[in-house]
């Protein structure tokens, strides 16, 4: 299996060796150019150099003398180069390795196109055999030998080096060159294992704490030490966060299983114990109608529990409210109306109202029925948890293009750990639910995911015996 550590090392020497090689080919390329033409200039100097010696040289055969042949010798010595000259027609004279005779004397350069060029350019430049004279490639400057007096020309000299010199020097550099190419790619090879090998090491961890986290072990977590890449380190933490999101789904789905069962419970073993009651004949035929009354009641809490949870689904399968299933309403109205519904809840509790709302209407654009729903279920719970002779609060405001709903009660104070969880799901302040019956914990649940499925806020406050809860809508006037 392909890991990222030898995927990458692979990527890496190919990567490196390419450009290694690039690297050489241009080296090697640019050292034989620059080899080639220092060659090149020097020979042309000590050409021209020797040309002007034989030229001053030159009359009543002085070429032959010994002075000349002494200076020959020595221009040749420094030089370093093989010296050869010429006459007009191209017949070798004197050879700089022997020039008191050579074997080679005689020979003659057949070439016309060769000794045109000669008579026609400054210097004849080439590159290769020689033939009578050297057996190896040479690189071959020529040039004139002009008579002072009439400018005519009476010789040629021909100075030449070995190719080898140039190739020789430029294949040590190359050697060298591959040598401490291939230390640096061994040296890099074993730096990035080593950084690979720890770079890759918080990847392994994580890769063991997914596994052990998809097996069941829900609190394991990615540690990742501070050195670590960034990327790494916002991996690591976006495991992490993912981790405590699905954690606590997993406690809320356990949670939402148990308090579902729980309350199913409970009416179920009365409906069940009370039907059995009245078929075996534990219960009296006159004891029937109580009896089946509570039943009823008992089936009635089922229904709205269904109901409740069908309206949960359908909220959050829905990714916000649709546009085609709002309008524009009087909030107003809407607060008025829903008071109204509970009038005889207010009077047999003697509550105190006080409703605060402008005398102009407010606006909104929103969903009416699930607007409705809101105040409904909030007004049901501040009527419901406020005491007899209590004072129930209603208050509407506008302003910041905003409508601020806000509906409070007078009783116990919640305390401030039990504020953010009252609108979870089948939460109650009431644990043993001995008390509120009638609720199942939904109401608040319900509330809070129509407000979000319109892009508003809510909030909940508690302080001096006073609980307020308070929303937001879009105002449209």
């Amino acid at each position: 299996m392909k890991t990222t550590f030898s995927r990458t090392v692979f990527a890496f020497i190919i990567i490196l060796l390419a450009a290694l090689f690039l690297v050489s080919l241009s080296f090697h390329v640019v050292i034989t150019n620059y080899l080639n033409e220092r060659t090149l200039d020097t020979l042309k100097n000590d050409c021209s150099t020797i040309a002007e010696l034989a030229s001053a040289y030159y009359g009543d055969n002085a070429i032959t003398g010994r002075d000349f042949l002494v200076h020959l010798s020595v221009a040749s010595k420094i030089s370093q180069a093989d010296v050869v000259l010429c006459d007009e027609r191209g017949c070798l004279v004197l050879c700089s390795d022997a020039p008191l005779g050579c074997e080679h004397q005689g020979l003659t350069i057949s070439n016309p196109t060769f000794l045109s060029k000669v008579a026609t350019q400054d210097f004849v430049v080439a590159e290769g055999m020689v033939e009578g004279l050297y057996s190896e490639a040479r690189h071959v400057v020529a040039t004139a030998i002009w008579q002072a007096s009439s400018q005519n020309i009476i010789g040629i000299v021909l100075v030449s080096t070995p190719m080898a010199y140039s190739a020789t020097v430029s294949q040590k550099l190359l050697d060298s060159y591959v040598f401490l190419a291939v230390l640096v790619v061994l040296a890099a090879i074993v730096v990035l294992s080593f950084y690979m090998k720890n770079a890759s090491k918080p990847l392994r961890d994580m890769a063991k704490t997914a596994f052990a986290f998809g097996h069941g072990d829900l609190k394991a977590r990615a540690q990742v030490p501070e050195k670590a890449p960034m990327e790494i380190q916002e991996l690591a933490l976006a495991f992490n966060n993912m981790a405590q999101t699905l954690e606590k789904s997993e406690y809320q789905r356990k949670e939402f299983v148990a308090n579902v069962s729980h309350e199913l419970k409970t009416p179920m073993t009365t409906i069940s114990g009370f039907v059995d009651g009245m078929l075996d004949g534990t219960i009296p035929p006159e004891n029937h109608e109580k009896y089946l009354q509570i039943v009823s009641a008992e089936t009635h809490r089922l229904s709205r529990l269904v109901r409740s949870m069908l309206d949960i689904s359908r909220l959050q399968n829905e990714e916000g409210m649709p546009e085609e299933k709002k309008t524009r309403f009087d909030i107003l109205e809407c607060v008025g109306q829903t008071l109204i519904s509970f009038e005889q809840k207010i009077l047999s509790k003697q509550l105190q109202v006080d409703v605060d709302m402008p005398e102009l209407p407010l606006y909104t654009y929103a969903n009416q029925d699930a607007i409705t729903q809101v105040i409904y279920n909030l007004t049901d719970n501040a009527v419901k948890f406020c005491p007899q002779e209590g004072a129930l609060g209603v208050k509407v405001r506008g302003g910041n293009n905003k409508i601020y709903v806000s509906i409070s009660n007078t009783g116990p104070t919640i305390p401030p750990e039990e504020l953010p969880l009252l609108f979870d799901r089948f939460h109650k302040l009431d644990k043993s639910r001995s008390e509120n019956r009638e609720g199942w914990g939904l109401g608040l649940y319900i509330v809070k995911t129509i407000i979000a499925s319109h892009g508003e806020d809510i909030s909940v406050s508690s302080a001096g015996g006073v609980t307020e809860f308070t929303f937001t809508l879009p105002l449209v006037n």
